[in-house]
């Protein structure tokens, strides 16, 4: 069982790395700026929490720009962990719906609480918003469900 968990964990740290090369081409390409939408994640969850994050300033803005991307990984290393958690109980789902289901919880993940917390809102997402998200998710999800299926080889 705990074999299975690690291997979630590791799938979902590769579909991360998967994930943020994908967002990285993208930004590269079309010359978009990254989002600020996970800093503003940690920082509203960390007032709601009653947490301070601390300094002032340009150093609490360094600081909230660290913990973003943190969040993503922990993010993602979570849906792989539930992908391993998946496979504990022979439930593992064929390579393609693996893919789906993998980058949709990561999606998910990433969406529902800025959604939630009103710092985004999807409905009023264009298309270029949506690629811009589900294919790097898609990316992740495939990177999941082939390091998984990968690992059932050794």
């Amino acid at each position: 069982m705990f074999r299975r968990l690690i291997l979630g964990a590791a799938a979902g740290a590769a579909g991360t790395t998967a994930l943020n090369a994908v967002t990285y081409l993208d930004m590269a390409w079309r010359g978009r700026p990254a989002s600020s939408t996970p800093q503003q994640l940690v920082e509203k969850v960390a007032d709601s929490l009653d947490v301070d994050i601390p300094g002032e300033g340009e150093e609490r803005q360094n600081r909230l720009s660290g913990l973003g991307p943190l969040a993503g990984i922990a993010t993602g290393v979570g849906v792989g962990l539930a992908y391993g958690l998946l496979d504990t109980f022979r439930l593992r789902p064929p390579k393609t719906l693996g893919m789906l289901l993998a980058g949709a919880g990561a999606m998910a993940g990433s969406v529902l609480p800025l959604s939630a917390t009103g710092i985004s809102d999807p409905v009023t997402w264009d298309a270029s918003a949506w690629a811009s998200d589900v294919v790097p998710h898609l990316a992740y999800g495939a990177v999941v469900a082939w390091t998984m299926d990968a690992a059932h080889r050794v």
